[in-house]
């Protein structure tokens, strides 16, 4: 992380907006006191105060489309924390936005199964239809760009995410379809999940308060169907040729134990009690202070390094 002064991330350590790498939108809306209202509200639901820290600032980033100076700054004044300690975490997960992005954030996984089947391809189609790179946002202030290390859904790739919503078994020309039509204002149906809202729209509903206007659309949003196809293959594969794994062995004991528990039951019952012999390989750790290995009387006795027995 960048420091220094005049940099996204120092702005946002330091709480300071005297010299930000971008400055502010004229249109960026203020926090009022209907943010500090919804803020304390978070801060109800924790036993520790600080805790609610993360879900404030998507709630930050639900009014200002990032973690703005002054989002930092709310934030430290309602939790009793410093600006440095609210900066610490908005510069850790990158989910917390350092500039204003754009209308949709669209992710593309680069990461190993979606880049062996096309995700690098996708996303430099992408960049070079909107004119950005990584993490930057196009000109008309549409779509923010991103790489995405990994989006858990493998069994999909490539996989496209717009504002967290999944867009599944991508190609370069259905990215850039989809990326042309949230820029006309369309929204896409997502592969599954909720419909699509935006960004500001999701960081709410991460923030812990509805997005949708009224309990219908709300109920509507879950109920959404969406193809598990991928996901479930195997398991219909294997029930159509009678397959199924094989069972796991266990010992009289671990069957059942004296309570009548069951067998899985009992077997983590058994793991688990106390005094319970290591497993071969493996000892305790040591129970003095410290965790240096105790040096041994001559030269390489330790088990560090080369030498004798």
């Amino acid at each position: 992380m960048s420091a220094l002064p005049g940099s996204a991330e120092g702005t946002a350590v330091t709480g300071l907006d005297s010299s930000p790498v971008e400055p502010a939108p004229i249109d960026l809306p203020p926090l009022t006191e209907q943010t500090r209202l919804e803020a304390r509200e978070i801060i109800a639901r924790y036993p520790v105060a600080r805790s609610a820290l993360l879900p404030m600032l998507h709630l930050v980033q639900s009014y200002q489309g990032y973690v703005s100076p002054e989002g930092v700054a709310l934030c430290a004044e309602e939790l009793g924390l410093t600006k440095a300690e609210v900066g610490a975490v908005a510069t850790f997960y990158t989910m917390y936005k350092r500039r204003p992005t754009g209308r949709h954030l669209v992710s593309v996984c680069t990461n190993t199964l979606c880049n062996v089947l096309g995700g690098k391809r996708i996303f430099d189609a992408l960049a070079a239809d909107l004119g950005v790179h990584h993490d930057e946002t196009a000109a008309d202030g549409s779509i923010t760009l991103e790489h995405a290390e990994c989006l858990a859904a493998c069994d999909y790739a490539p996989v496209v995410t717009v504002d967290y919503e999944f867009y599944d078994q991508q190609d370069v020309e259905s990215a850039r379809a989809l990326v042309a039509a949230l820029r006309r204002g369309e929204k896409p149906a997502p592969t599954r999940g909720a419909p699509l809202t935006d960004f500001r729209g999701i960081s709410r509903q991460l923030a812990g308060f509805s997005q949708y206007g009224d309990a219908a659309a709300a109920r509507a949003a879950v109920d959404t169907p969406g193809s598990l196809e991928p996901t479930l293959r195997g398991l219909r594969l294997a029930e159509q040729r009678g397959e199924s794994a094989p069972p796991m062995p266990r010992s009289e004991q671990s069957a059942a134990d004296s309570s009548g528990a069951p067998a899985a039951e009992a077997a983590g019952v058994e793991s688990a009690q106390r005094g319970a012999p290591e497993p071969a390989g493996r000892s305790l750790a040591d129970q003095n202070d410290g965790t240096e290995t105790p040096a041994g009387q001559a030269p390489g006795t330790t088990g560090q390094g080369p030498g004798k027995a």
